[in-house]
């Protein structure tokens, strides 16, 4: 190709960019209204805020201040940065090779189990460390009790099945002295149990939240990783970076999503008079239908399924409760005031 030709093709790709950034949303309308994390990421604000960020930005393919999304410290990084800057958190770390959660998408999942929270409250959220809420596989990350507490002072209960993810967040909490009296980190002694070994005799929570692993296999989880990877490098990837996506425990166990949450529904039962709303987040739309017939078979008198969406990823959270009306009733005057 000759010189010009060259000149001709790199204006016409210049141009194709420009256009395309202009269609791009300054705003992420699918996200909940009351997350902060709303606007496009302002990198030199979150730098200035941890200083850690700055060497990880550079610009993208639209020309934009951005960082490499395939790497895992950076995104790593970026997290860190969101957290100190929005929720105080001057100390966080999770170790090699395990799941960091997108703080955006995880924030929206409390917002939107605090609106739930409000229905049958004349429309408030209820605030403050009495509102308990259990985080089914908290993660070394520690995230849920962070955003949860920062947002609506709730206090939390993290159970996991990992004794190295419970004692990262342990590090976190004991890093940030205002989370130590706010959160308590559970290890569940049995790898079979959800609720069980971790809901005391007697012990009430207003919420519970998860966010199950998805994959039915660990083939599965390095298939979906490369995905990932492929649309972010938008070129072929062949090695699969698990430390991208997380632990064997994050990603994947018998039967996936769908049969955790159902295992979860099953389980809850036992566990009716112990909390108002059970929830899990839902990544795929077809787990639903026997979703929803497993709640039936329970006996849920209540079922509510929550969307949410970020970017082109769409999800939802259902939450179901056993409670009869006049238990609800009673539940948010003892509890609610």
């Amino acid at each position: 190709m000759t010189p010009e030709g060259r000149r001709a093709g790199y204006d016409k790709y210049q141009i194709r960019m420009s256009q395309i950034k202009k269609k791009r949303p300054k705003t992420k309308s699918e996200l909940h209204p009351r997350n902060p994390h709303r606007e496009r990421y302002d990198l030199q604000l979150l730098a200035a805020s941890y200083p850690a960020l700055a060497p990880y930005i550079r610009p993208n393919r639209f020309d934009d201040e951005s960082i490499d999304f395939a790497d895992p410290e950076a995104v790593k990084v970026l997290n860190a940065a969101l957290l100190r800057h929005y929720y105080d958190i001057e100390h966080w770390d999770i170790p090699p090779g395990y799941l960091c959660p997108p703080v955006p998408g995880r924030a929206d999942y409390i917002h939107h189990i605090a609106d739930l929270l409000s229905t049958g409250n004349q429309g408030k959220i209820p605030t403050g460390n009495q509102i308990r809420c259990l985080d089914i596989g908290v993660g070394a990350g520690c995230v849920y009790p962070i955003l949860g507490h920062k947002a609506y002072g709730w206090s939390f209960v993290g159970s996991d099945i990992d004794p190295v993810a419970i004692a990262s967040a342990n590090k976190i909490l004991e890093a940030n002295p205002h989370l130590k009296d706010a959160v308590e980190c559970r290890l569940q002694p049995n790898p079979e149990a959800i609720f069980s070994g971790i809901i005391q005799p007697g012990e009430r929570f207003d919420l519970t939240i998860c966010n199950p692993p998805f994959h039915t296999s660990r083939q599965a989880a390095e298939s979906g990783t490369l995905r990932k990877l492929r649309n972010l490098n938008q070129e072929k990837v062949e090695t699969p970076v698990l430390n991208f996506g997380g632990q064997s425990t994050e990603l994947w166990c018998k039967g996936g999503e769908a049969k955790f949450v159902q295992d979860m529904i099953r389980e809850s039962l036992l566990f009716a008079a112990s909390c108002f709303w059970f929830s899990s987040l839902i990544a795929d739309q077809d787990h639903l239908r026997n979703i929803y017939r497993a709640l039936e078979k329970a006996g849920a008198t209540k079922v509510v399924t929550l969307p949410m969406g970020q970017g082109n990823k769409k999800s939802r959270v259902v939450a179901w409760t056993f409670l009869s009306e006049v238990q609800q009733r009673a539940w948010r005057e003892a509890r609610w005031g």
